[in-house]
């Protein structure tokens, strides 16, 4: 049967769109350099390409201490964890002490410095970013944020590296991807298909 809007329900109301149904987004952790000189991760699920070219994007909000780390230090990292580093991720969330100085939970994350700006990885991430800002285009919806930067280095796993003369559908079976599922859930990504693109089609 043919579907109308008359089919369909309605969103509409005080409660967001994106808490209606379930989408899926990458999920990242974003690092910056604190005030005090020391280091934070912050996950991001609103968080993509900015483009072809080598720009990152998330949105954020200046409630949160990372919106302004950005602004000052001009730059952020960005890694993205594997399925089973889900919890380090969760971490990455945890509240600040009292005085919102430190996340102490952080102390328990694996991590390594980055090179070309200042910040921190995920130990054992699948993709690294270094990004310095490019801008922030600020009042979406009450508070919200995209920040953009430009992507400076970039560093991979090996096992997660596409080859000319490789499968992808069995790369991603071997080396799987998390998916957040908003609201609230995550899914490991491994069967995988082909889009059926038309015939010359180009982007």
């Amino acid at each position: 049967m043919d579907r109308t809007l008359r089919d369909l329900v309605e969103l509409e109301g005080e409660v967001p769109v994106w808490e209606r149904v379930f989408t899926t987004s990458p999920l990242v952790l974003v690092g910056t350099r604190e005030k005090n000189g020391e280091y934070d991760l912050a996950p991001k699920h609103m968080a993509m390409p900015v483009g072809w070219r080598d720009y990152f994007g998330f949105v954020c909000t200046p409630r949160h201490r990372t919106y302004h780390n950005v602004r000052r230090e001009r730059s952020f990292t960005v890694s993205y964890p594997r399925p089973s580093q889900v919890l380090f991720a969760s971490l990455a969330a945890s509240p600040r002490e009292d005085g919102g100085e430190r996340k102490p939970l952080l102390d328990a994350l694996p991590t390594f410095p980055s090179e070309k700006v200042e910040g921190l990885f995920l130990q054992d991430g699948y993709l690294f970013l270094e990004c310095v800002l490019d801008r922030i285009i600020d009042d979406f919806g009450e508070d919200d944020a995209l920040i953009v930067g430009r992507i400076v280095a970039a560093r991979a796993r090996p096992d997660y590296l596409r080859a000319s003369d490789g499968d992808d559908g069995d790369l991603i079976h071997a080396a799987p991807l998390l998916a957040y599922l908003s609201p609230g859930r995550y899914a490991e990504i491994r069967k995988t298909f082909s889009f059926p693109f038309p015939a010359n089609f180009m982007r």
